[in-house]
């Protein structure tokens, strides 16, 4: 990874520093995208080799344009990790639904507005909550139907395999070499279980997480696979044992919902709608003739 670049946003903590600090002791340079900064630089302290560390909040489309307004140079690796999850019913500055903001239209206007600067590949970090998710297009933000967290954490979820499928299709179209691919972390110690704002949900989740979770560094392995290994566009790991839930990195299933390629193209024309963002670069498949 000597000399090349890489952003991974929501690096402060979880697997997406633990991906940072495997790519940075590779060589690389590493940008830590993060809403704090100062989280930021304690977990960049803790590094070895190069790093950066940038202020983006994926809650905020301001957050972002200015991010990308700023960047100047090649991107090597894009990796979109930064999530919340099943926090309660909460909004993104633009009034979207936190988790539905936060996880697909943050990461979906960010990679549009970074897109031209990107030469290898995108990464965006999914769930097995994905299998839970469908996409309500009469409600995405949750603003008429009452709120269920983990049903609004899926939806965010499969959203980010469905913008993986049409990124990729999208890159092929424009004969681009750069790869969309994603990935799950299976069960990880981290701390994504602990914004629910309920007591005896959080006190569970950390019982069970020092029983049967993995750590956060073999939950970034499978970011690490999508990232790194010899696989093709749309591809999507996950740990390879226990029901995905641990493991080596190896490629996996996903649900029906996440393969229909109609919602995908749907979501993607939806969110270029919400988030003022479009795909930047032009198509070199030739027209239909009708």
């Amino acid at each position: 990874m000597s000399g090349r670049s890489v952003i991974v946003t929501g690096a402060n903590s979880g697997i997406g520093r633990a991906a940072a600090t495997s790519l940075a002791a590779a060589g690389a340079h590493v940008v830590l995208a993060v809403r704090s900064t100062e989280k930021g630089q304690a977990a960049a302290a803790s590094m070895p080799g190069e790093t950066e560390v940038r202020r983006l909040d994926l809650a905020s489309l301001d957050s972002i344009r200015e991010f990308a307004a700023g960047w100047e140079g090649e991107i090597d690796l894009l990796i979109n990790n930064a999530g919340v999850m099943v926090p309660p019913l909460s909004r993104t500055a633009e009034g979207f639904e936190l988790q539905f903001g936060t996880n697909h239209l943050g990461h979906f206007a960010l990679t549009n507005l970074l897109l031209e600067h990107v030469s290898g590949r995108v990464v965006t970090v999914s769930s097995m909550g994905h299998r839970l998710g469908s996409i309500d297009f009469e409600d995405l933000n949750w603003e008429r139907k009452p709120y269920k967290a983990a049903r609004a954490y899926g939806q965010s979820k499969l959203a980010n395999l469905l913008f993986t499928a049409e990124l990729q299709r999208l890159l092929g179209a424009s004969g681009s070499h750069v790869l969309a691919t994603a990935a799950h972390p299976g069960y990880s110690d981290t701390n994504l279980q602990f914004h629910s704002g309920n007591r005896l949900l959080e006190l569970g989740s950390r019982l069970s997480n020092r029983l049967l979770a993995q750590s956060e560094q073999d939950g970034a392995l499978p970011t690490l696979y999508a990232a790194l290994a010899e696989i093709p566009g749309n591809s999507y790991a996950g740990p390879g044992r226990f029901m995905e839930q641990r493991g080596p990195a190896k490629l996996v299933g996903r649900s029906r919902a996440a393969e229909d390629v109609d919602v995908a193209r749907r979501l993607w024309e939806v969110s270029e709608q919400l988030t003022g963002t479009r795909y930047p670069l032009e198509s070199v498949e030739p027209a239909v003739r009708t």
